[in-house]
């Protein structure tokens, strides 16, 4: 409804009264990423040279609970949209007349009719195709196929839940001084149950400037989002209250404060990322039945990152483009990732940064101490 891009996400709101309005803007889905493979490399190239992209050169870190920080080394660079995710997402469009975005649009179910393939929106008919692309996670891709004859995929995926907080504060927060680097604007937290990683996006977003109240960006672990885990388009107003005192209380021992002397945040927000992350992927690129002329893309069939997205769309367009061009001859030979078991992803709760130099985690699986 809002914008292209999923967990590209950014959210930009108005606070203040009408003579003194102020925009509070948070990244509240992807903070950053990283770079691996020089296919991407180039992507991001042209993106830095078209002012979408530009190096985050902040100092991250690792936080343990009680306030001692350890910074990561820069050896790999990473990259923020420069006005915030979601605008990246937004500018990668094309300006085709080849390329027609609709929305709102929730396409409910797919059929095969003549050799091609009709789409519906609660029955209302959107067209006929020679070949659909699925860019979703494996659980909502099974859901569109259940009603096209084909066979369902990924049957086992099973995918994390993260809450993040969005939090707007008057005043600087007392983050833990890390000589001779300073003060840190983003960090993944150690051992506190409802904190993963917080941010923030002021001083990432908009260094040079000032005067500006920090916008912070907190995550959950993914062990707290599945324990408090709800309907994500309805949820309770007793459990966001829940959820924002846990993960607050959790700044609070991730920063060696006592409790309740956290500064109150003058705005806030809670959300679910109810299907975040993989937790388990067939490590393939793409999925493509040549049989039904249907294929499926997107990070979590190799792991969870803004590369992986960008080169799993890559491989699929190459793929279908290479079968078209066979004049369908020899179909199973372009059969790809129909069959494939899965098997557990390793990262952060937030996500994989290809040569970060981190400790590597189980998604999901570690046992930490409560914040309470």
């Amino acid at each position: 409804m809002h914008g292209l891009g999923g967990r590209m996400a950014t959210r930009a709101v108005a606070a203040g009264d009408a003579q003194q309005q102020q925009e509070l803007v948070f990244d509240h889905a992807a903070q950053f990423f990283t770079v691996s493979d020089e296919r991407f490399q180039r992507l991001v190239d042209e993106w830095i040279g078209k002012g979408l992209v530009r190096e985050w050169r902040g100092l991250i870190g690792e936080l343990d609970a009680g306030g001692h920080f350890r910074p990561i080394p820069s050896s790999t660079p990473r990259y923020i949209g420069v006005n915030g995710m979601r605008p990246l997402a937004d500018a990668i469009l094309p300006k085709s007349d080849l390329v027609e975005v609709v929305r709102r649009c929730w396409i409910s179910k797919l059929e095969p009719f003549n050799g091609m393939w009709r789409l519906f929106e609660n029955e209302k008919p959107h067209g006929q195709y020679d070949a659909i692309v699925i860019a979703h996670n494996g659980k909502c891709a099974n859901r569109l196929l259940s009603t096209s004859g084909l066979p369902l995929l990924t049957r086992q995926m099973k995918l994390s839940s993260v809450w993040a907080l969005l939090a707007a504060f008057e005043d600087p927060l007392p983050i833990p001084q890390s000589d001779p680097y300073g003060t840190f604007e983003g960090s993944f937290v150690k051992d506190v149950d409802s904190l993963s990683w917080m941010a923030n996006n002021s001083q990432k977003l908009f260094p040079l400037q000032t005067g500006r109240p920090e916008c912070w960006t907190f995550f959950s672990t993914a062990a707290y989002g599945k324990r408090n885990k709800v309907p994500q388009e309805n949820i309770p107003k007793v459990t966001s209250e829940k959820v924002k005192e846990d993960m607050l209380q959790g700044v609070e021992l991730a920063l060696g404060l006592s409790r309740g002397s956290l500064q109150q945040p003058f705005y806030t927000r809670v959300q679910l990322w109810g299907a975040a992350l993989p937790m388990n992927t067939p490590g393939v690129p793409c999925i493509f039945d040549p049989q039904g002329r249907a294929g499926i893309c997107g990070d979590w069939l190799t792991g969870s990152s803004i590369e992986a997205a960008a080169l799993s769309g890559m491989s699929l367009a190459n793929h279908i483009a290479d079968y078209f061009a066979s004049s369908g001859e020899r179909p199973e030979e372009f059969a790809m990732g129909l069959h494939e078991n899965l098997n557990q992803v390793e990262g952060h709760d937030i996500g994989q940064f290809p040569g970060l130099e981190t400790q590597k985690l189980q998604v999901a699986e570690a046992q930490l101490q409560p914040s309470t």
